[in-house]
């Protein structure tokens, strides 16, 4: 299981098991809305890095992005395996 899989079992067991004063839990909470405008965030973050930050930063900005749309996967009842298959269906055609 590598590092983003991990997370996102993490991710997963907070919306059958919610965790007291989890980040995760409140964003899924929140809902879709909230979720998809911290995505909107991270976003401009990784563009402001990208143009301007270093390299560190940039990994940082990047790994916030990828935190949280794995939560909109969840959110959604999708998973990263959903993107795999597209990104292997798009590589192949």
């Amino acid at each position: 299981m590598n590092t983003i899989e991990m997370l996102f079992a993490v991710i997963r067991d907070r919306q059958t098991d919610p965790q007291p004063n989890s980040y995760t839990n409140r964003l899924l909470d929140a809902g879709e809305a909230k979720i998809v405008q911290k995505i909107g965030e991270e976003a401009v973050e990784v563009i402001i890095a990208a143009g301007y930050e270093d390299n560190d930063r940039l990994v940082n900005e990047m790994a916030d992005l990828t935190y949280h749309c794995l939560v909109l996967l969840a959110a959604r009842g999708l998973s990263p395996a959903d993107i795999a298959q597209e990104l292997e269906r798009r590589h192949a055609g």
